[in-house]
């Protein structure tokens, strides 16, 4: 049976030599090409890297568009953001700008799009213009989150049931100007779906914390206090130094993780230089 520890992984024959960034959360893959086509077995290896790592690293990719959508798809099938700014002709791309005139917005712990019914398995993000220093992304292992929460606690969480909502995005929509209409369209496509407090890992069969301040809302049916109490304490186990890694950026660099096992901070310390990445993004199945 496999257990997903790094040392079982980095025990078998593999394409590429991996680098941890911390005992359990982070690995560099080195000495792939990913402007090349992947065989079978690299493509398997690297997705059991991602169970074991929760998030993978890439360095030195100077590749196309559309080599890194067909990486990306080596993993399953792509979704299209309702709300980020696309790159011309790939909506499948989101394009992140940040400048002088747009600060980052990224800066608090979260994992993608949980304000789908369906979020997302993993995002692949390629650096493409990085600020001269800062603008690290750093990354939170919630299997060891989950870990360190009390007995009581775990209890306390079991079958318990969050809100998620895409309430930023709405807001910003409004402060664009989008019409009643158009903002209740969305809210139908996008009904504030329920997902486990605590949820499933579908692959390693972990249990993960499951919420996170950019999205979930309330738990469901309990008292509201109690819920805001209990949500800012699971909130705040991804910022706990032993639970982390950090990953310093270079143009070309390319992260790939996990959004079901961990949860990412991007560093917005670097105003007013740039930062420019583009990000695809696998879609995922429905926690449990």
């Amino acid at each position: 049976m496999n257990d997903f520890s790094p040392e079982s992984f980095e025990k078998k024959d593999l394409p590429f030599v991996v680098n941890r960034l911390s005992p359990s959360i982070g690995g560099e893959i080195l000495g792939i090409d990913l402007s090349k086509p992947l065989d079978k077995k690299t493509k398997d290896l690297i997705y059991e890297a991602l169970l074991v790592y929760k998030v993978i690293f890439f360095r030195d990719q100077n590749i196309s568009t559309k080599q890194h959508i067909e990486f990306s798809k080596n993993f399953g099938e792509l979704e299209i953001h309702p709300f980020a700014p696309k790159k011309d002709l790939f909506p499948e791309v989101l394009v992140i700008t940040h400048n002088e005139k747009s600060r980052g917005r990224e800066n608090t712990w979260h994992s993608d799009v949980t304000w789908r019914l369906e979020p997302s398995l993993g995002s692949v993000l390629r650096m493409i213009e990085k600020p001269d220093h800062g603008g690290d992304t750093l990354f939170a292992d919630m299997y060891a989150a989950y870990e360190g929460l009390t007995d009581e606690i775990k209890e306390k969480l079991e079958g318990a049931i969050a809100v998620h909502d895409f309430a930023n995005f709405r807001n910003r929509l409004i402060q664009e100007g989008k019409s009643e209409e158009e903002i209740e369209a969305f809210n139908k496509q996008y009904p504030m779906p329920e997902h486990p407090v605590i949820r499933t890992h579908p692959d390693t069969l972990k249990k993960v914390i499951y919420v996170n301040a950019a999205f979930t809302q309330y738990i469901k049916d309990w008292d509201p206090e109690e819920s805001t109490q209990m949500l800012n304490y699971l909130y705040s186990r991804a910022s706990i130094p032993e639970y982390q890694c950090r990953f310093a950026w270079q143009d070309n660099s390319i992260a790939f993780w996990d959004n079901r096992a961990c949860q990412h901070y991007a560093n917005s310390d670097y105003w007013p230089n740039v930062r420019k990445v583009e990000r695809v993004t696998i879609i995922g199945d429905r926690p449990y």
